[in-house]
């Protein structure tokens, strides 16, 4: 595909989903780690979607990866372990400077 072809989507290979809750208002919390992922892996990540729910829902997926989940790690990530765990399975590696110390 042509870079200007503006016809059909790119293909993505690495998708990152963050599942929040609507409802509880993680919205913003949701967006800021979109921020941080595609901040940190410009070229490793091909998309990072939102994904609206219920049900205090705060998943983040790579994939078919399930990377975080709210109830089963107890809470929500720092950023930190969250970038961590999406360069653990895109390119271990990969050294993430501060974030690694």
């Amino acid at each position: 595909m042509a870079f200007n072809d503006f016809s059909a989507p790119p293909e993505a290979r690495n998708q990152v989903i963050i599942h929040y809750c609507n409802l509880c208002r993680w919205m913003l919390r949701a967006a800021w780690m979109q921020q941080e992922l595609l901040s940190t892996f410009p070229d490793e990540l091909d998309r990072v979607s939102l994904q609206p729910g219920s049900g205090g829902v705060f998943a983040i997926w790579l994939d078919d990866t399930l990377v975080w989940e709210r109830q089963r790690d107890g809470g929500f990530p720092e950023a930190k372990v969250l970038k961590q765990r999406i360069r653990d399975q895109l390119s271990p590696e990969r050294d993430l400077g501060h974030s690694d110390r």
